[in-house]
Parts: C-alpha cells; sequence; structure tokens
C-alpha cells in the first residue's frame, strides 16, 4: 500500500489541526523549538530541522530498529565506523526509546512486544510525515526462536501471522476488533535475501509467528504456567512449520507490517534464530556464539544499507 508520492503518511484529520505536537516518548515536539531539540548532536552533523533528516538521503531514507536500546546504539555506532558517516547523539530526550542517526538512516529501539512497538512506530511515522520524508524502508532487526531452522540462521520474513494463525495485526478499539493487514514488502525481502546470500551468511525465508507473549503464546514448556502437553506443542510446531510455513517465533512482527504498510513505506524484518524450537525451549549456546548469532541480522542489513546509500 505504498503512497503515490513516496511519502510517509498519516492519516489522521485531528494532527490537520493543530501545529502543536508533542512526540511523547521521545521527548520531541512538532513546534518552534525543534532546532533546539535536533540541534545539539555530535561532529559535523547539524539538524537545523526537521527537515534536515533527508537532506543527505539520496531520496531514500531506512528506519533500522529492533527490542534493546543498548544493541541499537551499538547498531549505530558501527554502521557510523562502516560507512564513514557521523553518527548523532541520542536525539530521543526521554529514557523510553533511543535514537540515533546516521546520515540517512535512523536507529531506534521499539522495547519488547507490539504496545512497547506501536508506540515507537506511531511517533516516528509522526516525526517522518512531519518532516516530509519519502521513500522510506523500515527494518526491523532482531532475534527470534526458529521452528525446524538451525541455530544462527537468518530469517528475512516472508509474511506475518498472528496467534490465531491469520496475517492481520489484531487491535480493539472503542469495544470492536479490527482487522489490519500485516503484509511486508516482497522485493525488500528478495534484497536481503540475496544480500544475505552473498555474504554467505545462513539465511532462510517464511512466515514469522507474532505471539502476544514469550511463554504460553510460544508454545514453551518451561513457563511458570502451561495447560499443554509436550506432545501437544509438538503437533503444533509441526502445523505450524509444515502447513503454514511458519520459520521463527517473535512477538512483534505482525504489528510492524501493518503499521508500516499503513504509513505506505516499505517493511522487512530480518531476526537470527538462537534456537530451533522443536530441540528444546531455552538458549544452549556459549555467549561468543551467542554475539556473533547476534550480529548476524546487523552484518547483513548493514552490507545492504551500505550499498543503496
Amino acid at each position: 500500500m505504498a503512497c503515490e508520492n513516496g511519502l510517509v503518511h498519516t492519516y489522521n484529520p485531528h494532527l490537520v489541526e493543530t501545529t502543536t505536537d508533542h512526540l511523547y516518548h521521545f521527548g520531541i515536539s512538532r513546534s518552534s523549538d525543534l532546532p533546539k531539540e535536533f540541534g545539539d548532536v555530535k561532529g559535523d552533523l547539524l539538524i537545523e530541522s526537521l527537515q534536515e533528516l533527508l537532506d543527505d538521503s539520496s531520496g531514500c531514507m531506512f528506519v533500522c530498529t529492533g527490542g534493546s536500546a543498548s544493541r541499537l546504539e551499538m547498531f549505530a555506532k558501527l554502521f557510523a565506523e562502516e560507512a564513514k558517516i557521523p553518527l548523532s547523539e541520542n536525539l530521543s530526550k526521554s529514557d523510553r526509546f533511543c535514537m540515533y542517526k546516521t546520515g540517512p538512516v535512523l536507529w531506534v529501539n521499539h522495547g519488547m512486544g507490539t504496545p512497547s512497538l506501536s508506540i515507537m512506530l506511531v511517533e516516528v511515522i509522526k516525526l517522518l510525515h512531519y518532516a516530509g520524508a519519502s521513500q522510506v524502508s523500515f527494518i526491523r532487526i532482531g532475534t527470534s526462536g526458529g521452528i525446524g531452522v538451525a541455530p544462527g540462521t537468518v530469517v528475512v520474513s516472508s509474511g506475518a501471522i498472528n496467534g490465531m494463525l491469520q496475517e492481520t495485526h489484531v487491535q480493539y478499539i472503542m469495544g470492536q476488533r479490527v482487522d489490519r493487514p500485516a503484509k511486508l514488502d516482497a522485493g525488500l525481502k528478495d534484497e536481503l535475501i540475496a544480500t544475505g546470500k552473498g555474504l554467505q551468511i545462513p539465511v532462510d525465508t517464511g512466515v514469522t509467528l507474532c505471539a502476544d507473549d514469550f511463554y504460553e503464546g510460544q508454545m514453551r514448556l518451561d513457563g511458570a504456567f502451561c495447560d499443554y502437553t509436550s506432545e501437544d506443542k509438538f503437533k503444533f510446531l509441526r502445523k505450524l512449520h509444515d502447513e503454514h510455513n511458519v520459520r521463527n517465533f517473535e512477538m512483534e512482527s505482525s504489528c510492524f507490517a501493518a503499521m508500516t504498510r499503513r504509513a505506505g513505506a516499505k517493511a522487512a524484518i530480518v531476526c537470527v534464530a538462537l534456537l530451533n524450537r522443536f530441540d528444546g525451549d531455552q538458549v544452549k549456546i556459549e555467549k561468543e556464539q551467542y554475539h556473533e548469532f547476534e550480529m548476524r541480522p546487523f552484518r547483513l542489513v548493514s552490507a545492504f544499507v551500505k550499498n543503496k546509500l
């Protein structure tokens, strides 16, 4: 559902009625003091206005996001060093999220699970909309539980389904259930897969199941509560793998796909599988190997973005 003019769109007539809008969870306001909010950055990177987010974008812009604030800070620093692009300081004035800028790339964390992710996306989408950003691609970088894939495999999602195994993101608004299509960009997916193969990173593709929690929603046997058997778990995992082409679990994909689609932006999800859930529920790899696995999605996405720039 890309917008014809390539802009990041909002669909809220109430926003037109006011020139003031406080992006609460970033501590950023759409107001005359925006240069002050964004001007104090490191090196020769100086953002005088929100529009300058676009000045060095060469017609495209990327928002790279993942759960952990410290991980996204690390990714931003590494990308700045590798791409030889100045790194901003943390542009978020709130402790809820971090936001770093390296040229036309924003690095923003989204916390854990759909509610936190949705707050971040709403405010970043508004930020980019006010900036007049166009040709924006959102890429989620993270870790996941693999289903029938070897630990260390990077899964580039072909789609996202919810806990009811439907390709929708479900919201409840004014007492009503609202289903929104959860679609990812096929072209962006294919380019990312090709980049991973070129780097000789183990890469696979398949559907991602967005669970509402980490334990029972992902059929784990190691939570505080469990009302199903081991046989139930493996039967369900086989159904996911064989009938629905699901290759990993996480907790953000359906919301991520649906909200970026509503904004008219391309989106992709690139998550490494830390384990194969057919082999157990707990990650059993050494710390060094964990770190190496964790870096694989970043290496893939970083190479892809640098090539585009």
